[in-house]
């Protein structure tokens, strides 16, 4: 096996007599005895595919398991997935975060049924046709349904290449993108393609894992330059940091007897179509002496001195690019004010029938339990 840093024209040196004799058994081999016992391992209908892939986009295969089972148990198929109401399918997605997938799977299965005759798509060009579905997951349901020879490369892929060929090359990149993919394409035993894609996931998630792994059992060792140069750790290189955003969100959780209002964010934001209560969001950090004075606070509610506002809980929720600062307070009413007519007014036993966001989702849980 080569021994380099990978450059733009080094792939090209990756003989094809060497990419279906050695990697790929290698690896296939590897696979066949170390795999998980998944779900959504060894089938090939192509909607739980799709969902699977859908679901660990953003989600930890143990997490995704439980969600699996749960979604395919009230949504079988891909029709009775499209005739549902949207907030019944991000209820069913409550909990996974990233709730933009659930929107883009219901569009996506709604398409299917119009454009594609209720039959899901198997090929690679056609997939990339729904909502929510890129180049990667495209690349993933049709080699595993079809074996469609299109290589898939996520965060494990990145690293266990970018360890083994010793590419210095930033995955961050467009230029990157382009070198892996061409780079595990070229890898790849066309005739086992969905096993391949399979198999070299599987390794980056349970062999070549991040920080430093035991490389003492790995049966790529011999012939990889990171491990030769005791250099594990500084691969995949990254060239852009990740800017995270602070925002401050403020909550209402207003009693009027037995009942609370609660609202659909509708925006196209974070926890867009989620439900939660009446929210204030200033640009900083504010006391409730300083929050009372905005305008937003002054148009909820007013002047009224006699309100018996409570800290319930504060509460730091951290997403992948924001931090949310969230202060929850609880008041007592008597009648729903005039300005926040537009609300919804439910029952708080019944909180639990809408779609909400996990921040909520961990007050009412902490409510409860105090």
């Amino acid at each position: 096996m080569l021994k380099f840093v990978l450059s733009i024209q080094a792939i090209y040196m990756i003989t094809r007599e060497e990419t279906g004799n050695s990697f790929s058994s290698k690896l296939i081999s590897w696979y066949e005895e170390n795999k998980r016992d998944l779900p959504w391992r060894g089938i090939t209908d192509t909607y739980k595919i799709w969902l699977s892939e859908i679901i660990l986009q953003q989600t930890r295969v143990v997490q995704g398991m439980d969600y699996f089972l749960r979604i395919t148990g009230r949504f079988p198929d891909v029709k009775s997935l499209a005739e549902a109401d949207e907030d019944e399918v991000l209820k069913y997605w409550q909990g996974l975060g990233y709730y933009s997938r659930a929107r883009n799977l219901h569009h996506a299965a709604r398409t299917v049924m119009s454009d594609f005759g209720g039959k899901m798509p198997v090929k690679y060009s056609e997939l990339l046709k729904l909502k929510g579905i890129g180049e990667y997951t495209a690349a993933a349901i049709s080699s595993f349904a079809g074996n469609d020879p299109h290589p898939v490369v996520d965060g494990n892929v990145f690293r266990f290449l970018s360890r083994y060929l010793g590419i210095a090359e930033p995955i961050d990149t467009g230029k990157g993108k382009k070198l892996f993919t061409e780079t595990a394409g070229k890898l790849m035993d066309r005739s086992r393609a969905g096993q391949f894609n399979q198999a070299i996931m599987e390794f980056g998630a349970l062999q070549c894992i991040p920080g430093i792994p035991d490389c003492k059992i790995c049966p790529f060792s011999d012939s990889c330059v990171a491990f030769s140069e005791n250099k594990q750790a500084a691969y995949p290189v990254k060239q852009n940091k990740v800017s995270v955003k602070n925002r401050y969100f403020h909550y209402f959780h207003i009693i009027i007897g037995s009942r609370t209002l609660i609202y659909k964010r509708d925006r196209k934001d974070i926890w867009q179509n989620l439900y939660e209560f009446p929210m204030i969001e200033t640009t900083e950090a504010m006391t409730f002496e300083e929050l009372k004075q905005t305008s937003k606070f002054q148009k909820f509610f007013g002047q009224e001195e006699a309100l018996r506002f409570r800290i319930r809980k504060n509460k730091k929720h951290v997403l992948t690019h924001r931090i949310i600062w969230a202060v929850f307070y609880d008041v007592h009413l008597e009648k729903v004010p005039e300005s926040l007519k537009s609300y919804q007014l439910i029952e708080e036993k019944d909180i639990d029938s809408y779609a909400i966001h996990r921040l909520m989702e961990e007050y009412l849980e902490d409510a409860a339990g105090s």
